[in-house]
């Protein structure tokens, strides 16, 4: 059944306001709790007290938001402990390796600043599944209404957690010698402000950081992956060999060449794909992307015998049809990648350092991706003040057969809503510019005419 707090990365909003009102988050605390508390009984597992691990981006309204769902665990007698500011995948890491019984991360990935959520992951270190959301949800809309202890305590982190999770990411990059590459990090003033310099100085790497001096406000505010321009200009200005630009969460990374060339995580699968395969360490012939995975990337994969396997955008469906088929490669055109053998999720860090280790021992980025064709695309964001099925509307659903016809096999066309925001996405790929530019402006002309806001 459709949920009402939960998207596709958890549950986001305004902090102060429904679904981040103090009520809900408490009772999304004692959801949690109760369920964990539930789920141990049921397996009988240990007699201790259910662990959760809590950690933030940024945000200045991280720590009240995580003080109040830290509540609400406490009142179903959990444990509850703090990375403080640490990446989305760290917390997933550090829950499935320090056996806490699941995590949560407050943040809003790549969004401003005045926005936050909530991620919660199981203790396997991956993100609960539909099922338990709608099981969660109940229970969260059932106890909103009752009383909120105030105030909530603030919590104090554990440092070393840090440490913890970036032993893991050099065990993952073993031999992960750096030294001699000179290597930019945008860390887009987020979780990645401290972890991303730590990681590759410790490797050897010579970094130049920008964009890493948060201020509770300034969190991806024209830097990190959704603005790449100011690395562009860095990293050619610093000879640098590589740039590397994270989101708020750093769950993921695009990349700038020596020359300037944005890669984003269409090139990392190319290079992952073939790195794997010559290494003997590619489960099978399928790599896992999305509906927006580049056409020029799955006729290159075809010529080199492996298939691009699609499925809806969101790392969470990734990784499921990663589990269900057996593949352990699989990511986003946005730059969440996932090395199953690594890791559950998507992570900045060390997708970075994969890719580092390439350019150290293969050469440069821009021939690490040279023969990667990209075809003309474009995404044009429409809001809308309703999300009735797209295709249920009748000057949409022709606006889309129209497409469909006219770029034939030579382009693709993908209609969307947003999982996150009240917004229908447009997305129009082909071979020939002008043609993206022509039906991307008649298919969103036709959302915003129908249930445009």
């Amino acid at each position: 059944m459709p949920k009402e707090l939960f998207g596709t990365d958890g549950i986001r909003g305004i902090p102060g306001e429904y679904p981040l009102d103090n009520n809900t988050l408490y009772a999304t605390g004692r959801s949690l709790g109760s369920y964990l508390q539930t789920r141990q009984h049921e397996t009988a597992s240990s007699d201790a007290a259910p662990r959760v691990l809590i950690g933030m981006d940024t945000r200045e309204s991280g720590p009240p938001i995580a003080a109040q769902l830290a509540a609400g665990l406490c009142a179903e007698g959990v444990v509850v402990s703090s990375a403080g500011i640490i990446s989305t995948p760290g917390v997933a890491c550090l829950v499935r390796r320090e056996g806490f019984s699941a995590g949560a991360v407050i943040s809003a990935s790549h969004n401003p600043y005045h926005d936050n959520g909530v991620k919660l992951f199981a203790g396997t270190g991956m993100k609960f599944p539909d099922r338990t959301e709608e099981l969660l949800e109940t229970e969260i809309l059932r106890w909103r209404n009752e009383r909120v202890p105030e105030p909530a305590k603030p919590l104090r982190a554990d440092r070393s957690l840090d440490e913890d999770y970036l032993a893991f990411l050099r065990d993952c990059a073993n031999p992960g010698d750096l030294t001699g590459l000179k290597i930019v990090l945008d860390c887009a003033n987020g979780a990645a402000s401290s972890l991303g310099p730590a990681l590759f100085e410790s490797l050897g790497a010579t970094v130049v950081p920008i964009h890493n001096r948060p201020d509770g406000r300034n969190i991806n505010a024209g830097c990190g992956a959704l603005y790449p321009e100011s690395l562009q200009h860095r990293v050619t200005d610093e000879h640098a060999a590589l740039g590397v630009a994270f989101d708020g969460d750093a769950d993921r990374a695009i990349f700038v060449s020596a020359s300037g060339r944005v890669v984003n995580g269409d090139g990392v699968l190319l290079i992952a794909a073939r790195s794997l395969r010559s290494a003997g360490k590619l489960a099978g012939t399928r790599i896992v992307g999305t509906t927006m995975t580049n056409l020029g990337l799955e006729r290159l994969f075809a010529a080199e015998d492996l298939t691009l396997v699609r499925v809806p955008v969101g790392d969470r469906y990734v990784l499921e049809e990663m589990l269900r088929s057996g593949c352990n490669l699989g990511g986003e055109q946005s730059g969440h990648v996932i090395f199953l053998d690594d890791a559950t999720t998507g992570d900045g860090l060390l997708t970075a350092l994969k890719i580092a280790r390439m350019v150290a021992l293969h050469g440069p980025l821009d021939f690490l991706v040279n023969d990667l064709k990209v075809f003309p695309q474009t995404i044009v964001n429409v809001n809308v003040r309703s999300r009735p099925p797209l295709e249920s509307v009748a000057e949409i659903s022709r606006a889309l057969d129209e497409a469909t016809r006219a770029l034939g096999d030579g382009g693709r066309v993908v209609l969307r809503y947003s999982g996150t925001e009240p917004k229908a996405r447009v997305m129009v790929e082909a071979e020939r510019a002008e043609d993206v530019a022509r039906w991307a402006e008649h298919l969103a002309s036709a959302v915003r005419s129908t249930i445009g806001a």
